[in-house]
């Protein structure tokens, strides 16, 4: 008899994602999990009651997973980043699983607000900024696309600061991130993993090979942390693993039992140090070499775990490249090539030039950065004091390579000298970015005009002889987190009109086009925008008493603070526009509120005095009657995934506006033009792929290009645009005058000194004047509704190619040649 088949509704209950199943096991987690009833549960133990429910959902279909990928013996792609900038977890599991219905109707049953639950969550603060916010989105997107993935990093105690404004300055608080627990992560100590440090190489032959050891080692283990990570649609649940120091030895119980409690616990704390801080600060010595052993631990128990996973399939080593493929997410994941050498020569007995075909064909490189202090240099005598085999190993990597240049370029001791992996001077420094690039076979930039400035620049010579090497991704972002989850309404829109496909091929929004020309659509797009920004400025004046008006124009610059991002330029601008409404005839302007956040790195002083800056400006214009209707300033402070959610889909106008030829790409410029924000920027970064989408006249473009900039450096005379122009010289007279610091004289003195002393680096007086007559541009757009709502519908209908998934099935095509692997699991079904 053949059985009947199940409904809809049938299906759901067995899978446990109805309302009543959701509830029962609610109930039983918060009792039997949590030890909590109903008076005593605090909102934060139901949103891990809930937590724990819906990972217990993910798990069949992570099981699942994995048992697939290994059945079929399928490549996989190994993503090694010491940042993953995650946020919070609960809503964007719920939503990829399909059960958010499903989840509201639940706690609304018993009497609770699913989207408060929600916001209990901490956000997993384990990256600073785009670079590890970036892997968080390409390992959602590899698990919709149903790619066998898993990404590896480390599990920071504290992860990067909270950041407190006190007296409009910066103060680093600790991020403790894990204080509530974190109901997502699942330890594996069956999986420890022993890390070597300093020691000694003894070397020696066996069989008439040589052979090496390190020897006198001080170990530290690693241990696993898997957190799930479930595609869209809930088929697919790759693994983030994280580690986390732990001491060989836990405490020397003979130090104890004699009375030395210090030295009894000494080795656990250097160990668990490791894993202690996100960035460890590199103003000193020891802050650098804390972070060097950071990367190596991360390194050395990742790859470690890659080769095990390989192993057990008994396949001969040949396969490696064909079942791996790991990729370098910036130079701190490059001493895996001189790891995987090493684990390849000295532990499985393979001959120099077979283990390094394997080591080439199976890593590959992503490049973040064009700028010089930004590409690690690691001091040698550093390196053969922690890593001594390695040291070993990158001399002999370099004089092989040397080789090749000298048989290629005969004679030419200059190019040999400039290529060698190690760089002369009176620090002698390993040379991060080229070793990285000398050891895999792709190395990639992340947007059309970083790669061929990396190629240009930062790597001329190994660009010319490894032209097949190089390559270029352009970065993307999750439409799944930054318009489905975090602009429901937009996104309830957008599904309405065109349908539900744009989730999973963003590429769909161009169907919106013709709508930019339907005035009713443009009036339901602009009711929603104004949704969005009072939902913004609700949550502002709750948290910090601020009023800001949703009907003026938002414009936002939020991102990490520094100087070539040039958030200067932006005060800059608002001088020129404060002085224009403190005039006797004011400008008939719309009323704009101007919204900063970003986090300065601990040691950064211009870039905390720029935040400083930005405080007092903010204090004096929003307390001047003359200009404080027309114009607010806001620094948001603490910015975050959570936070930014909010920003993004409110922002009116997004402000990208980085000194040309440094913005390696920039995501934050996609989130924005995806939520309906026209961008303000200069040709840099993706700003360039954004213009060439949604074309010139739905984009303001300003200031000089990289070229233009680049032949500006040691001509840039900003003395000369501080005589000529009056309205920057009154800008700057007036900032520089104590207006904004009576009380603190002479503080800003240090920016007043880089802008017209010291030769004005990031060219923000060359590019002032153009910024301010653009924005003049963006103020006379506003002032027409209909026109402004045309072009924030044609930038969402263009952002189609920003997506991450875009940019995965690029690497999965293009450098790592691996293809989904479909789950077999029942679908959430729609009901």
């Amino acid at each position: 008899m053949l059985e009947a088949a199940k409904t809809p509704a049938a299906v759901v209950c067995q899978q446990g994602l109805d309302p009543e199943s959701i509830k029962a096991h609610f109930a039983d987690h918060l009792k039997h999990t949590l030890a909590r009833d109903h008076y005593t549960a605090t909102p934060h133990d139901r949103y891990l009651a809930l937590a724990m429910v819906v990972r217990d959902r993910l798990v069949e279909r992570w099981i699942k997973t994995q048992e697939t990928h290994h059945d079929r013996h399928v490549k996989r792609v190994y993503y090694l980043s010491l940042e993953y900038l995650t946020g919070r977890s609960l809503g964007n599991n719920v939503i990829n699983l399909g059960i958010e219905a499903a989840v509201e109707k639940a706690m609304a049953d018993l009497g609770l607000n699913w989207v408060d639950l929600r916001d209990e969550e901490l956000d997993a603060g384990l990256g600073n900024a785009g670079l590890g916010r970036l892997a968080a989105c390409f390992l959602e997107s590899l698990a919709t696309m149903q790619v066998p993935a898993m990404g590896y990093g480390l599990r920071y105690d504290y992860g990067i600061f909270r950041q407190h404004i006190q007296n409009g300055w910066q103060v680093e608080q600790p991020d403790d991130w894990l204080r509530g627990g974190h109901p997502w992560e699942i330890p594996r100590p069956d999986y420890l993993i022993p890390v070597q440090f300093e020691g000694r190489v003894e070397t020696g032959r066996e069989g008439g090979r040589l052979t090496f050891r390190w020897v006198d080692t001080r170990d530290v283990l690693g241990m696993p942390y898997d957190i799930p990570v479930v595609g869209y649609g809930g088929q697919t649940v790759n693994t983030l693993r994280l580690w986390s120091a732990r001491a060989a030895q836990e405490f020397d119980l003979q130090d104890f039992d004699q009375g030395d409690y210090v030295a009894a616990v000494h080795s656990k704390v250097m160990a668990e140090n490791l894993t202690k801080v996100l960035y460890p600060a590199d103003a000193v010595y020891a802050g650098r070499e804390l972070r060097l052993r950071q990367e190596y631990f991360f390194v050395a128990c990742s790859l470690f775990d890659i080769l095990r996973r390989f192993k057990v399939d008994r396949e001969g080593w040949s396969e490696l490249p064909h079942r791996i493929a790991v990729q370098m997410n910036e130079t701190h994941a490059a001493l895996a090539v001189p790891e995987l050498m090493r684990l390849l020569v000295d532990r499985e007995g393979m001959g120099w030039e077979a283990a390094w075909d394997l080591v080439v064909r199976s890593l590959s490189y992503t490049n973040h950065t064009l700028m010089p202090e930004a590409l690690e240099r690691w001091p040698v005598d550093m390196i053969e004091r922690i890593l001594p085999r390695h040291l070993q190993i990158i001399y002999e990597i370099n004089r092989r390579f040397l080789k090749l240049v000298a048989d290629r370029y005969p004679g030419d001791l200059e190019r040999q000298c400039r290529m060698s992996l190690i760089e002369e001077g009176a620090v002698r420094q390993v040379r991060m970015a080229p070793l990285a690039i000398v050891g895999s076979h792709a190395t990639n930039g992340v947007s059309a005009i970083h790669s061929r400035l990396l190629k240009a620049s930062v790597a001329p010579d190994l660009a010319e002889m490894y032209p097949g090497r190089f390559c270029s991704v352009t970065n993307g972002v999750t439409q799944r987190r930054w318009l489905l989850k975090a602009n429901p309404a937009l996104a309830d829109l957008i599904t309405k009109t065109i349908g539900s496909g744009w989730i999973t091929d963003l590429r769909q929004l161009a169907r919106l086009t013709p709508l930019a020309e339907d005035a009713a659509f443009r009036q339901r797009f602009m009711a929603v925008k104004r949704q969005a920004k009072t939902v913004l400025a609700d949550y502002l004046r709750a948290k910090y008493g601020w009023k800001i008006d949703p009907d003026t124009l938002y414009s936002v610059l939020v991102k990490r603070i520094h100087e070539y991002k040039r958030q200067l330029l932006a005060v800059l601008g608002l001088m020129i526009r404060y002085n224009r409404l403190r005039s006797k005839a004011p400008p008939d302007v719309p009323p704009r509120t101007l919204v900063f956040a970003g986090k300065a790195a601990p040691n950064y002083t211009m870039a905390k005095l720029i935040i400083k800056l930005i405080h007092n400006v903010a204090s004096v214009i929003n307390n001047d009657p003359a200009a404080a209707r027309l114009l607010r300033v806001h620094f948001v402070p603490n910015y975050r995934v959570s936070l930014a959610e909010r920003i993004m889909a409110a922002a009116d106008l997004s402000e990208q506006i980085s000194t040309a030829g440094t913005e390696a790409s920039g995501t934050g410029c996609m989130k924005l033009m995806l939520n309906g924000a026209l961008t303000i920027g200069t040709l840099d970064g993706a700003n360039i792929e954004i213009a060439d989408e949604v074309g010139p006249d739905n984009i303001f473009i300003f200031g000089l290009t990289a070229e233009q900039a680049s032949a500006q450096a040691g001509r840039h005379d900003p003395q000369s645009v501080y005589r000529q122009d009056a309205e920057i010289r009154e800008a700057l007279d007036l900032m520089f005058s104590g207006h904004f610091n009576p009380q603190e004289p002479g503080i800003f003195a240090p920016l007043r000194a880089a802008l017209l002393d010291q030769g004005d680096r990031f060219l923000c007086l060359a590019d002032l004047r153009s910024y301010v007559d653009t924005q003049d541009r963006v103020d006379a757009l506003y002032r027409d509704p209909h026109a402004w709502a045309r072009k924030a519908i044609l930038n969402v209908a263009h952002s189609g190619r920003f997506s991450s998934d875009r940019a995965i099935g690029e690497y999965a095509r293009e450098i790592w040649h691996v293809g989904p692997c479909p789950i077999e699991m029942d679908p959430v079904p729609k009901m």
